[in-house]
């Protein structure tokens, strides 16, 4: 009898560009969704039940003994604070939280010396992450670590958005030293990840919107590029064979060139209502692989199946020529998303995996 071909290996393969034919595919369902899936296949696992190859991993930072309620003035009306500091207020719909910064009213370095960041040696559960990794290449998968919200969004997270970006313009001592902080310890866990044997090291921020760049390309690549390429470089000194998937919702053409030059080997989400992915494809597909396209602002959530088959199928044909692609939405799908399209993205794939 033939052995059964590892889809772990045919996965890796598409990404890396070294075989042309299989797609892998992927996506994420909103807390909605989920109990949709769960009503209707009785399982709670919609990776497995679906034969998606990604598994994803996490070491933290775990939860910390630290009193970060100082940091706010008015407690009591965050729902949580996260292991960074960060505190959260629920949303009015669906899911999501509107993040309050502790590092607001900082006006001097002395204020961030004190803080206290997460320490990558006590904070991460590293032995655990090592077996998780272990045991999803065991059963034949893919291993994703997600260190998203990188630099950038993690920095405004902690010092409110419209003060960072202040900062950036008129207090670039104190940007400069609050990102420096959060990219060693970036740095230390893309360097853990790696020594853990990790696949995919998934990296991202958010830096642009529909319309373009938040920031400038120049201050881009003064403030962040460097600083990202010093995540990218610990991790492949650890492991010069760990695949970097580099995350930005908006429209990121103008720094494309600069995220292929640092190391980056994939992106995503690649979102057509402000990108064209076919041209990405043309112009970096020899050296870049993509993953997702499928836009969640049209195709799923109003495209007919017959819409979403035609897009997939488009997608698989032309993004998936030479291999590098990953077949997935552009964002987490949403409450207005269809059923039907949803089992459409997944009957598409299979049929071209099969």
């Amino acid at each position: 009898m033939m052995q059964a071909e590892s889809i772990r290996r045919r996965t890796l393969d598409a990404i890396r560009r070294r075989a042309e034919g299989f797609v892998p595919f992927e996506f994420n369902l909103c807390p909605s969704l989920l109990a949709e899936f769960t009503r209707r296949t009785g399982e709670s696992d919609y990776r497995a039940f679906f034969s998606m190859p990604f598994r994803w991993v996490s070491a933290g930072p775990q939860t910390r003994d630290v009193d970060f309620t100082r940091y706010f003035p008015d407690p009591e009306s965050i729902s949580h604070i996260d292991a960074w500091g960060v505190g959260h207020k629920a949303g009015d719909y669906a899911h999501f939280e509107r993040m309050i910064p502790p590092m607001a009213g900082f006006t001097s370095v002395d204020e961030f010396e004190r803080y206290p960041y997460p320490d990558p040696d006590v904070d991460f559960d590293w032995k655990k992450t090592t077996e998780r990794i272990s045991g999803i290449k065991e059963n034949d998968l893919v291993s994703v670590a997600g260190m998203a919200v990188t630099i950038f969004e993690i920095a405004w997270y902690l010092r409110g958005m419209d003060t960072f970006l202040v900062d950036l313009m008129t207090e670039p001592d104190l940007a400069e030293y609050h990102m420096d902080r959060i990219t060693r310890i970036r740095t230390a866990c893309a360097a853990r990840y790696a020594e853990a044997g990790v696949d995919v090291l998934h990296l991202g921020d958010d830096v642009a919107t529909q319309r373009g760049m938040m920031i400038s390309p120049e201050m881009w690549r003064k403030f962040l590029k460097p600083r990202l390429a010093s995540v990218i470089d610990a991790a492949r000194n650890s492991n010069p064979s760990i695949i970097i998937d580099y995350h930005s919702d908006g429209d990121i053409t103008e720094i494309v060139a600069d995220l292929v030059e640092i190391g980056v080997d994939q992106l995503n989400p690649i979102q057509p209502e402000c990108m064209d992915p076919y041209a990405i494809k043309r112009e970096f597909g020899d050296r870049l692989s993509l993953r997702g396209a499928v836009g969640t602002q049209t195709t799923m959530p109003f495209g007919s199946p017959d819409e979403v088959e035609f897009t997939c199928r488009r997608l698989i044909s032309e993004l998936g020529r030479g291999g590098g692609f990953v077949l997935a939405p552009t964002h987490v799908l949403e409450p207005e998303v269809p059923w039907e399209n949803i089992e459409t993205l997944v009957r598409v794939a299979l049929e071209h995996n099969t």
